[in-house]
This record gives C-alpha cells, structure tokens and sequence, in this order.
C-alpha cells in the first residue's frame, strides 16, 4: 500500500514537499514514481527513482524546480516541489515499478490514492 501526504493549497512561488508512504510490503527494490492527474487531463509522468536513487528523471515541466528523493530505511519517497506555478495544480500520485525507471503509468505496479495540490495565483 502507497500512501500521499503533503498536499495543500499554497500560492504561486511557494513550496511544498509530498511523502509517499510505504506498507504492507518492502519497496526498496522498486523504481518509485510521482505522477498528476489535473481535472480534464490524462495522468502524467512527473518524476521517478531507482531503486538506490542514482537514476532520477523529470518531466521538462518540473526540471530544476522539482527534486524526487528516497529514504528505503523509512520505505518513503518524497517530492521537494519548489517555485510552484498554478499550472502544477493537480493531484499527485506516487507509484512503484518492479522492474525498474519507467516514464509511463501503465508500467507502474503499485498506486496511492494521490494528495491534492493547489496553487493559487
């Protein structure tokens, strides 16, 4: 089970750093994901890590103001979102792949039930 925290409406240039949470099982060996879902929109990659975070890509969208962490002691994966814009309004998945960094949601095995971020202008 993966489990968002972290959520919450801010203003345009803020921060906010969202958890994933991990049980029920280990998740150390996966590739760990964060994608968004905006109203209207199809789900989309965000950023993801190896299982020992020495691989992490990012959208374009987020390069330099997003940074994708890991702590497989806590079984927590974490997002540090910095210089937040109303465009990165959405809810906010996290999600596990067993066989390693994938970009698509369909090769993702494990899903949270997202935590909703909200920037205001």
């Amino acid at each position: 089970q993966l489990v968002e925290s972290g959520g919450g409406l801010v203003q345009a240039g803020d921060s906010l750093r969202l958890s994933c949470a991990a049980s029920g099982r280990t998740f150390s060996s996966y590739a760990m994901g964060w994608f968004r879902q905006a109203p209207g929109n199809e789900r989309e990659f965000v950023a993801a890590i190896s299982w020992n975070g020495g691989h992490t890509p990012y959208a374009d969208s987020v390069k330099g103001r997003f940074t994708i962490s890991r702590d497989n002691a806590k079984n927590t994966v974490y997002l540090q979102m910095n210089s937040l814009k109303p465009s990165d309004a959405a809810m906010y998945y996290c999600a596990a792949a067993q066989l390693g960094v994938r970009l698509g949601a369909n090769e993702y095995d494990y899903w949270g039930q997202g935590t909703q971020v909200t920037v205001s202008s």
